[in-house]
């Protein structure tokens, strides 16, 4: 999950084309690992990853929160109230906190205050979203929000009301603003990119992602368009496996062009709101025997240079992603971007490309054709 600071609208050419620049932060790992409050906190929050991926009721874990980096402000009622929320393409809600809310994660936080806002509709409808470290509940409302200079008029959203648990209050966000489809939105919410849509407020019903390495600047997520600087490479169309997450499915994973998972087909996920890539248990065991690191992930920063591709192969090509890339460096030492998880489904096996992965393509999320597209970066 990320963080997007300082929306700007910025055409491309003319249309209906906003920007979102983005700036990476210091993650909640981090953080607490300065404090040194990381083992506790860990021990008190275990989370189900996986969860994401099986709602049942509504459930979005925030998987890998503590190596959140990108979120980005928009604001919500006129005059407008300002709100850090993730852009998350593994789920469907807009929420924020309240003023109704008591909770010290919404204490600490910005809340909407509804009073204050003159183009606000309160609703009877109630919200319930279960995380895999907490959970929050509240109302319904319909507001306008403005993303990077998009007013999105009666967009429906969630007021936070409770938020229980310390989970919260340590995030560097307020809210989540889901960029995936309908079909998994809470309650029947309308998500706010559907709703850009309808109102013709976007020049071509596409959205795209480009995450920037390291400490380097340029990261965005851009409205309505395709920015052609990232694309000098070609676009590689990949059909949805379903209509719900970014779903799509794989035909193996590699290593020196040798299999070693998902050899009979898996499906994936490209998750925005998913820092590392996140591999089913057996296929995370045997990368992590094959790649040389210990069962807690680390590995030495030395041996990065010897380390090969990671190889996706999906649709019929062969999408790489180097060491440079599923090693992350933190305070001298080094471990593999990775992470367990286990979420078989009918179709097979399932892995989350998340940041690790979208941070060495240029990503489409294309809502007309049903596709992603994927260009390698240089």
């Amino acid at each position: 999950m990320k963080l997007l600071l300082l929306l700007a609208l910025v055409g491309l050419a003319q249309g209906f084309q906003t920007r979102v620049p983005l700036r990476k932060m210091k993650s909640l790992r981090q953080r607490l690992q300065e404090q040194g409050l990381l083992e506790s906190y860990l021990e008190q929050h275990p989370y189900n990853l996986a969860a994401k991926y099986f709602p049942g009721i509504a459930v979005e874990p925030l998987e890998n929160y503590m190596d959140d980096e990108y979120f980005g402000t928009i604001s919500i009622g006129t005059p407008p109230q300002e709100f850090t929320v993730v852009f998350d393409t593994g789920s469907s809600n807009l929420w924020v906190p309240s003023v109704f809310c008591s909770s010290p994660a919404c204490r600490n936080h910005n809340r909407f205050n509804p009073a204050e806002s003159s183009t606000f509709l309160s609703t009877n409808d109630t919200l319930f979203i279960a995380y895999g470290t907490g959970s929050m509940t509240g109302v319904l409302g319909y507001d306008t929000v403005d993303v990077a200079g998009i007013n999105v008029r009666h967009q429906i959203f969630g007021l936070a009301e409770t938020e229980p648990g310390d989970f919260f209050y340590y995030t560097p966000f307020d809210g989540i603003l889901g960029l995936a489809f309908p079909s998994i939105a809470s309650s029947g919410a309308t998500p706010v990119f559907d709703n850009m849509i309808m109102e013709d407020l976007v020049d071509r019903n596409l959205f795209s992602v480009y995450l920037s390495r390291d400490s380097q600047g340029g990261s965005f997520v851009l409205f309505g368009a395709i920015d052609p600087y990232y694309t000098t490479k070609g676009i590689s169309w990949i059909p949805l496996s379903a209509e719900t997450y970014w779903q799509i499915t794989m035909e193996s994973v590699s290593i020196s062009e040798t299999p070693v998972a998902c050899s009979s087909g898996c499906q994936a996920i490209v998750d925005t709101g998913t820092t590392l890539l996140a591999v089913p248990i057996r296929a995370f065991r045997t990368l992590m025997r094959r790649l040389g690191a210990s069962s807690s992930g680390e590995i030495s920063c030395e041996a990065i240079s010897s380390l090969p591709n990671l190889i996706f192969h999906i649709n019929g090509r062969k999408f790489p992603v180097p060491p440079r890339a599923y090693v992350l460096r933190n305070n001298g030492y080094c471990t593999l971007g990775l992470q367990g998880m286990d979420a078989p489904t009918e179709e097979g096996e399932l892995w989350i490309l998340g940041d690790v992965f979208i941070r060495e393509y240029y990503v489409i999320f294309d809502r007309a054709n049903n596709k992603v597209g994927l260009s390698r970066l240089p």
